[in-house]
């Protein structure tokens, strides 16, 4: 799919021949001479347009445009999230075999970011996942320009808009497969497609290699499985070696049974989105691909499966992590902290200047938060206040919870250092305690993203969060500046996800 601007006015846009054209409707229009601003202020008045962001009216081959269909749709204050919220609307509502190029005008100056998020939402509306189909329809659209009249204004915008769908879709696409199509050693392979990119390294590590780091928490949750575990260091080397890196840790738990504390099976098959922190890490580092700030990332993911074989991890075991601590092991379907805790540890050699974990770690933060922000905690206020800010950009929210020491009195064990669960009350925040014992060196932040990484239902499926999020974080850091942009009149290519090839109703959330 192909993204374009266009230094054109709405009366051109009229002219140009297309699938479809929408025009975004700002409460801030002001109509042209022209036929079709002079449409659209009718249409206002009469009140059949609401300014509304997502309320439409659709016009099929009217005489005031060339375009075979015309949707007028609201666009509220004009602001990013609420063209977002039209462009959604109305590209669902046009979306289909027949749709192969696409104009949307802004009939006005874009808002900050609004260009950004119209490519994503014209990404997310018409994505559609199609590996593991047998005769796969893929998306159809192929060519969307956006039309302003200073359309060169926006250039970076678009530049990052699409560096942004890259890095989504990548993510969407590990997160989406199937388990059997998606394990350690495939996502490890993911991981080293990467590596063709400029400035990019990749080393994945296997059994022996982590048994020699002395990763025995991150072991003790792979040894019930036939599959071997990985363990995924990724750099992207933009800045010089004295610049610290910013670190990126993903859970990848490619398919969480529980363990021995099996879960119940009604929507276990979600599990398979368990890896969406390390779906989201890989997706990170596509966007920096395209994008090449001068900056300095780690990317690490500890892969593995958590399955309820004669070997597993038994509930009251007792283990040893890379840092030394001893780990009290009650509940094994609390395993997302296991494989965290020693990379997170492995992550100190790096000396950064901030760590940031991502993982679907809890159903409690589910409960807290829902489906719209992600769970966020941090031991750095300064970590804090950058990634909400980086949040809100991204249209990516989090929403930060407390660290209180008294939150870390239930980790107490009688056999060992602590224990991996401490009760139901405050689950997200106690699960956040037990990480922060492994993150004392460091500036740190723990995003949990189990209520915001996938959906279930009708529209079930990976949301390709919180990779915004972390890009922008990433971009807003004081060495990383973007490589400037190609010039408005160049075509920008959302390009397919790379990706190793795979061998042949609102939800419950399953507990953590």
């Amino acid at each position: 799919m192909n993204f374009e601007l266009k230094s054109l006015d709405l009366a051109a846009c009229a002219k140009e021949k297309c699938d479809a054209l929408v025009v975004l409707v700002s409460e801030a229009f002001q109509p042209g001479k022209d036929a079709l601003s002079q449409l659209v202020e009718q249409a206002r008045k009469s009140g059949d347009l609401d300014s509304k962001p997502g309320k439409l009216l659709q016009m099929y081959r009217p005489a005031a445009a060339v375009a075979t269909r015309v949707l007028l749709v609201g666009a509220g204050d004009g602001s990013a999230r609420q063209t977002r919220q039209a462009v959604a609307a109305a590209v669902a509502a046009v979306k289909g075999p027949a749709l192969r190029k696409l104009l949307i005008s802004f009939a006005g100056a874009p808002a900050q970011k609004a260009v950004r998020a119209v490519v994503q939402a014209v990404a997310d509306a018409t994505y559609v996942y199609t590996t593991t189909k047998s005769k796969p329809e893929g998306r159809v659209l192929a060519q969307v320009w956006l039309c302003a009249p200073d359309a060169a204004a926006a250039q970076a915008e678009l530049a990052l808009g699409v560096a942004t769908v890259a890095g989504v879709e990548m993510a969407k696409e590990w997160a989406n497969r199937p388990a059997n199509h998606a394990t350690p050693t495939l996502l490890g392979n993911a991981a080293k497609t990467l590596a063709r990119f400029p400035k990019i390294s990749c080393e994945v590590l296997g059994p022996k290699e982590v048994a020699q780091l002395g990763m025995g928490s991150f072991m003790s949750v792979a040894q019930g499985s036939k599959e071997p575990l990985r363990f995924i260091v990724l750099h992207y080397n933009g800045a010089a070696k004295t610049v610290a890196p910013t670190v990126l840790v993903g859970k990848g738990i490619t398919f969480d049974t529980g363990g021995i504390s099996i879960k119940p099976s009604a929507e276990m098959d979600e599990m398979k989105f368990d890896m969406c922190g390390a779906a989201s890490v890989l997706g990170v580092f596509r966007a920096l691909a395209e994008l090449k700030p001068a900056t300095n990332v780690v990317g690490l993911i500890p892969a593995c499966e958590n399955m309820p074989d004669g070997g597993a991890v038994k509930p009251g075991d007792v283990v040893t992590s890379m840092s030394g601590q001893t780990i009290e092991n009650l509940n094994t379907d609390a395993e997302g902290r296991l494989v965290l805790c020693d990379a997170l540890t492995y992550a100190e050699r790096f000396k950064p200047r901030a760590i940031i974990d991502i993982a679907t770690l809890t159903g409690a933060c589910v409960v807290a938060l829902g489906g719209v922000r992600s769970g966020m905690f941090a031991s750095d206020d300064s970590l804090a206040a950058a990634l909400q800010a980086a949040g809100e950009s991204a249209l990516d929210p989090c929403w930060r919870l407390p660290l209180d020491d008294e939150y870390g009195e239930g980790l107490k064990s009688n056999f060992a250092d602590m224990a991996n669960v401490a009760g139901r009350a405050g689950g997200a925040i106690t699960a956040a305690k037990f990480l922060q014992k492994f993150t004392a060196k460091m500036p740190w932040a723990h995003l949990d993203i189990a209520g915001t990484a996938w959906k279930s239902g009708a529209a079930k499926g990976a949301t390709g969060r919180p990779v915004g999020l972390l890009l922008d974080y990433v971009l807003n850091q004081p060495s990383a500046q973007i490589a400037p942009a190609p010039a408005a009149t160049k075509k920008i290519v959302a390009r397919k996800a790379v990706a190793a090839p795979a061998p042949a109703a609102p939800r419950k959330r399953l507990a953590k």
